[in-house]
């Protein structure tokens, strides 16, 4: 990712949008992050794949059923069994 300092930034903006094309920027104000610039493009993607994340205690009653409910369409049976089971557990 490129980086560059804040008042170099706002000397070359027009540089800076258009290296943003070709992937993130970091803008740093004294030798730390407080920005990153992204095409817009970036950005929509960003947006697009944006998930929540939510606890299992977040979940109202009538999530937690329809989750409970929920069936998956496949003609290869599976089983948790099928799932190996991680290092260290």
């Amino acid at each position: 990712m490129a980086a560059v300092k804040s008042s170099e930034f706002q000397k070359n903006v027009g540089f800076w949008l258009e290296r943003s094309s070709e992937g993130p920027v970091k803008i740093e104000r004294y030798d730390r992050p407080v920005a990153v610039l992204v095409s817009a493009a970036q950005y929509e993607e960003l947006i697009t794949n944006y998930r929540k994340v939510v606890t299992a205690d977040q979940l109202s009653d009538t999530e937690v059923a329809l989750i409970q409910n929920a069936r998956v369409s496949s003609s290869k049976p599976f089983s948790l069994a099928d799932i190996p089971e991680l290092p260290g557990q």
